[in-house]
């Protein structure tokens, strides 16, 4: 076996370009999560879809209507008692988040055929089916296109909602569409590192990038490679170890993010400690 074998295999060809979709679509949302300080709904809405995908099975539905259905129920809900009792949002997301994935787990327990919902729950990208990729496809297709037309709503939004607001923007609308956006996101993601790992690559590569460079257009293309990057490293060592591909992927990114918080040139621990010096 020499370092040319993976090529060889067509699954694998597969995986890597499914991979780098994903890595991408995840890391420029990323950067507007970073940005607005949402990450814990990230955490929140990967985990809630688990009810919807199980429900979904159950019902023999497409599982990804089920996981982008209870998604948004999660981000509503999560809207809807934070505007209507005292709590702060990020405990209010710890609530709604751990209850729906807890039902999610109790139905899960009580379908018969588990095999093919374990790739939901772990991710499994080597042995994705044609349909799934054409939908993991589809959506991450999808959500790069609403991104870029609306990035610059989006940026104003994320940056400083009352001024968006007090500009005109319909802020409430850029609410709801950015949820909208974390769930397409999440659905397409499920086959690639599932619901578990999913949360990784919705905040590290915009964390990366975020210690790299001060501007954000450069920090959507930086976030973007090194997502890429990551998950093509992933999927390709994970072929020799003969480990998770998604575990792998996250292990990359991680690695990648422990390289910018050392060495990056501006935000960079050495540099911080040169400064200090």
């Amino acid at each position: 076996m020499n370092l040319l074998t993976p090529f060889q295999y067509s699954f694998m060809i597969e995986a890597l370009l499914v991979g780098a979709l994903v890595g991408a679509v995840c890391a420029v949302l990323s950067c507007y999560l970073v940005l607005k300080g949402w990450s814990l709904m990230g955490d929140a809405i990967s985990h809630a879809v688990l009810p919807g995908v199980v429900g979904a099975y159950m019902l023999g539905l497409p599982l990804p209507v089920g996981a982008f259905a209870s998604g948004l129920l999660c981000a509503t809900a999560i809207g809807w008692i934070k505007s209507n009792t005292r709590i702060k949002e990020d405990t209010v997301m710890g609530i709604v988040f751990t209850g729906l994935f807890a039902f999610g787990l109790v139905l899960f327990t009580k379908v018969e055929t588990e095999a093919h919902l374990n790739h939901i729950l772990f991710g499994n990208i080597l042995g994705i089916e044609r349909d799934d990729m054409i939908q993991t496809i589809t959506a991450s297709v999808l959500t790069l296109l609403v991104i870029l037309f609306m990035r610059k709503d989006l940026l104003l939004f994320c940056f400083d909602a009352a001024h968006a607001r007090a500009i005109g923007l319909n802020t409430n609308l850029l609410h709801y569409v950015l949820l909208g956006l974390l769930a397409a996101t999440i659905v397409a993601s499920l086959q690639a590192v599932g619901i578990i790992l999913v949360v990784a690559m919705l905040i590290t590569p915009g964390c990366t990038a975020r210690l790299l460079t001060d501007r954000f257009d450069h920090m959507l293309l930086i976030a973007a490679g090194s997502s890429v990057l990551a998950s093509c490293l992933g999927v390709y060592v994970s072929f020799f170890i003969n480990g998770a591909t998604g575990a792998c992927i996250v292990l990359a990114q991680a690695a990648l993010f422990a390289l910018a918080f050392v060495f990056g040139p501006k935000h960079g621990l050495i540099a911080a400690r040169k400064r200090l010096a």
